[in-house]
């Protein structure tokens, strides 16, 4: 039997938290892009820590966006973490004590992790290895990213005005799997360019969040998975 340092669910914690992780950088460019200061754009990370909602927090207030719908459009987007905690409880059995750390940890990657293992160690294993890993490279590339955007000047000049839709969508598409899910995207997708001209900066994607919401709503009434 392998040593539970080197076991599958370890090892791909690692490349996962090393993989993921670089993206924290970009984050920490387009933080203080955003008008975060550095201090602010790392507290995100260490507070928020989930990609897609830090993302469109930063989003929505480098686009000018007020805090209330950068805040709103992050918490849509970080609704799912609640989702992936019920499976967990059930999964790893956490003791109570423990819980809001789990919490902390309880993103994407981990649920992944933890979710393709079969044994019960190697489930924890695995999403110990992920969380905590990401955890640590994430933080680390974002203070990275926020002291080399305060470095090079204006965002702009580099391409990190679309760097922001280039991560996000990154992210996002490698969870994209069946006809379903990708036609929910192409619709939020639409939503939110055609709601551009025409609503306040931050609320096209809280109402690409709500569309993506009731399809959701209407597959699960419907029995299809997704």
């Amino acid at each position: 039997m392998p040593h539970p340092r080197l076991t599958p669910a370890v090892r791909s914690g690692v490349s996962i938290a090393i993989a993921v992780g670089l993206y924290g950088a970009a984050f920490g460019a387009l933080g203080v892009e955003a008008g975060l200061t550095v201090a602010q754009t790392c507290a995100l990370s260490l507070l928020m820590f989930t990609g897609g909602s830090q993302f469109a927090f930063v989003g929505v207030i480098g686009g000018g966006g007020t805090g209330l719908s950068a805040f709103a459009a992050a918490t849509l987007l970080g609704l799912r973490n609640g989702v992936y905690a019920m499976q967990l409880e059930a999964m790893l059995r956490p003791a109570a004590g423990r819980k809001a750390l789990h919490a902390q940890f309880t993103i994407d990657e981990s649920m992944a992790n933890a979710s393709a293992q079969t044994d019960p160690d190697e489930q924890r294993r695995g999403f110990w290895t992920a969380g905590l890993g990401i955890y640590l490279t994430w933080n680390l590339f974002t203070l990275i990213g926020a002291l080399a955007g305060n470095a090079m000047g204006d965002p702009a000049r580099w391409g990190l005005d679309g760097a922001a839709c280039a991560a996000f969508l990154g992210l996002l598409w490698p969870r994209l799997k069946g006809r379903d899910p990708i036609a929910i995207a192409v619709v939020c997708a639409v939503a939110t360019v055609l709601f551009i001209p025409l609503a306040p900066p931050g609320l096209p994607i809280i109402i690409a969040a709500v569309v993506a919401a009731g399809a959701w709503a209407v597959l699960q009434r419907r029995g299809v998975p997704t």
